[in-house]
């Protein structure tokens, strides 16, 4: 008997996720053909609260990509591959206070801010270094113009999703 619930229960979210799916994919299927240009799909798969590595996401684009590669994605090829992605609830973000110790880390002093130099300097030069145009995205939404600088504990709050 809770196996048939669990299975009903699994039968709705994966309607709910199929939901979900077709209609942040259809926000990019500009000519209703569903097909989405590749370059959109990590955004597709952020807005679904995903939150994948550059590297996870090359893998991702592989498995539902054409074995001609096109430039675009067929919408029948994406939906399963997401649907368990959303299922396994894989690529969640990473929570709040784990990204506040990462923070402090890079801020030994205690000073509660980055400049935004070094934000740049750990960005780029470490682990998976952000392309130009990712730095430029981060920095317009996180560095305080007035400061300089980027005081994390706003910027966190700013950027993590609300799971409900």
């Amino acid at each position: 008997m809770a196996d048939d619930r669990s299975r009903e229960g699994t039968e709705t979210a994966v309607a709910e996720f199929h939901k979900k799916i077709k209609e942040a994919f259809e926000v990019f299927d500009h000519e209703s053909n569903n097909t989405v240009d590749v370059r959109e799909i990590g955004t597709i798969i952020r807005s679904l609260g995903c939150c994948p590595s550059e590297g996870e996401l090359h893998d991702l684009i592989a498995e539902v990509e054409e074995e001609e590669p096109t430039g675009y994605i067929r919408f029948e090829k994406f939906l399963p591959v997401m649907t368990e992605v959303l299922l396994e609830r894989r690529y969640r973000p990473i929570p709040e206070d784990i990204l506040l110790r990462a923070f402090e880390v890079l801020d030994p002093a205690k000073r509660g801010f980055l400049s935004k130099e070094e934000l740049i300097k750990y960005m780029t030069e470490e682990g998976e270094p952000f392309s130009q145009e990712e730095m430029e995205e981060m920095l317009s939404a996180a560095v305080d113009p007035e400061s300089n600088s980027i005081h994390f504990k706003d910027y966190i709050t700013m950027m993590v999703i609300d799971e409900n």
